[in-house]
């Protein structure tokens, strides 16, 4: 039958959900062996797998490219793992299963928010603004995944096959959808689906060879031919796709290797800023490290220069040192929130122009942004260039960038 992967919100059922799944299915859980054999083969902890898979890992190991080398080892034991199917993946590592393979149910449980707060007060003995944070907490890991690998939210519909709303269902009716979706024949496992799941083997021992040499690469690989895609914009666009085929070409099993822009790929002109006299002076505000380093590199792809700061509280002394044009500002960080930050910055540095950039902003907080001054209000995850536009609106507006300005 189907490899099963579960992705959950937290206060969810999730728990039980998989349980009672893996019971009537006889389906066994695989992550501890993930991260078992993982550890062993690689020689890295189950918790920095962890903290890789959450987001977590230090700015130091971001620059050696830790992160992409722990996602590669983990992608070559999970696609040696589902070679034999019927098997249960939670959590973050199964969309390290690339959408090539058929016989895999993409399951997402999750609630409003409301009744995910209620289900933390009831459980946990939380005070409903406790029970909020935590769960922000806890999805801001869960979106580093998949930001980090799709540039799209944890929650997306389109990552999963079925979403299941847990606020107007019972766990009986989730499991007896779940096991009955499973056994459905669109999920059923065929000679071309199985052949993908063999190739999947290829395709991540390629990918763990570019993480080494410090290269990225969608991979692609049938019948031993591997297609390599590029989505990040490069320097040398040439020397790229020359360095990408000469590790891919020494991996054992591959016949050829072609190489390819992929729809993520943005080159270096696509620039909305390159007729803007500045530089402008940006500041990023979040207290997620992974994600606010992996803005400003992206942003630095447009030739934009960012300062960083990860609470409130260092964003108000940095503005008091040198006042920036425009500030991309969470909402939910510790310490001063992003609305009183907000409140500061229009009452002592009118002329900063304030973008709200949040996961989990409320339509409450989104007026009270508005009513504050904000020049936007944008969601997580964020087009890069949609966010590169709107921070040259706002720099337009600061008035620093001059009333020559063309559009």
């Amino acid at each position: 039958m189907a490899v099963i992967t579960l992705f959950s919100g937290s206060y969810c059922h999730a728990d039980d959900i998989a349980e009672q799944v893996a019971r009537e299915l006889g389906y066994p859980t695989i992550n501890e062996k993930l991260l078992e054999e993982t550890s062993r083969r690689f020689g890295v902890s189950s918790e920095e797998l962890q903290n890789s898979l959450a987001g977590q890992g230090s700015f130091l190991g971001k620059l050696t490219h830790t992160r992409e080398k722990h996602f590669a080892y983990l992608r070559l034991v999970l696609a040696e793992l589902i070679q034999s199917d019927n098997v249960i993946v939670r959590g973050c590592a199964g969309h390290l299963i690339p959408r090539t393979i058929g016989h895999v149910l993409r399951v997402c449980v999750i609630a409003n928010h409301e009744y995910r707060v209620a289900q933390a007060v009831a459980q946990s003995k939380l005070s409903a603004k406790d029970a909020a944070r935590a769960i922000h907490e806890d999805d801001k890991r869960k979106f580093a995944c998949t930001e980090f690998l799709y540039e799209k939210t944890a929650y997306d519909k389109s990552l999963y096959d079925i979403v299941l709303p847990m606020h107007d269902r019972e766990v009986t009716e989730a499991v007896r959808a779940i096991c009955d979706l499973a056994r459905s024949e669109p999920v059923q496992t065929t000679e071309r689906s199985r052949r993908a799941a063999r190739d999947l083997v290829l395709s991540a021992q390629i990918v763990l060879r570019l993480a080494e040499e410090g290269l990225t690469a969608d991979v692609h690989s049938e019948n031993g031919e591997a297609i390599l895609s590029i989505n990040k914009n490069v320097v040398r666009l040439g020397h790229y796709r020359d360095s990408l085929k000469k590790v891919a070409e020494r991996v054992p099993g591959v016949k050829s290797v072609s190489t390819r822009l992929g729809p993520r790929y943005r080159p270096a002109s696509a620039n909305p800023w390159s007729n803007i006299e500045g530089p402008p002076k940006i500041m990023l505000v979040d207290d997620e490290k992974e994600f606010v380093h992996t803005l400003s590199e992206r942003l630095r792809t447009r030739n934009l220069e960012s300062s960083i700061a990860y609470d409130g509280e260092q964003a108000l002394t940095m503005v008091r040192d040198e006042p920036p044009d425009v500030i991309v500002l969470d909402l939910m960080m510790p310490g001063i929130d992003g609305i009183e930050v907000l409140r500061q910055l229009k009452r002592d540095h009118a002329r900063v122009q304030v973008i709200i950039l949040t996961g989990h902003g409320s339509d409450l907080e989104r007026r009270q942004a508005e009513e504050l001054g904000a020049f936007a209000y944008l969601r997580k995850p964020v087009d890069i260039d949609t966010l590169a536009r709107v921070m040259r609106e706002a720099y337009t507006r600061s008035g620093r960038a001059g009333a020559e300005l063309q559009e």
